[in-house]
């Protein structure tokens, strides 16, 4: 069960780089690993650093992938990503956080961005 899972995220997440990379945004960094948890996606648009929640879900029977995405999950992101911040020197830079879904519960994968899915 947990290697599915794991693979199911590992193809959401490239599925989600492809996209972000399709809409201009640079890839940083994948999977970033902090004392909090890890970030999913790192990357910058312009030049607003944008922490990136990826969401991927075989079906919707414990909801869609944005639904995973509390505000306990999202205070954590926010740890994560000051942590990134302060070690990347860029407690200065503008940044977001966006949240990627992907369903895979229709043949082809449906891959959604929401951008500003919540505030620090």
């Amino acid at each position: 069960m947990a290697d599915s899972r794991q693979s199911l995220g590992k193809i959401g997440e490239d599925l989600a780089c492809g996209e972000l990379r399709r809409r201009g945004y640079a890839i940083l960094a994948r999977r970033y690993r902090t004392r909090y948890g890890e970030l999913d996606i790192v990357a910058r648009q312009t030049e607003t650093i944008v922490f990136v929640e990826v969401k991927a879900r075989s079906d919707e029977t414990f909801g869609g992938g944005g639904a995973a995405v509390t505000g306990w999950k999202q205070q954590r992101i926010v740890r994560m990503a000051t942590d990134y911040l302060a070690r990347h020197g860029l407690l200065d830079a503008p940044c977001r956080f966006d949240v990627v879904t992907v369903q895979f519960d229709t043949g082809r994968p449906r891959v959604e961005v929401i951008t500003h899915a919540f505030t620090a």
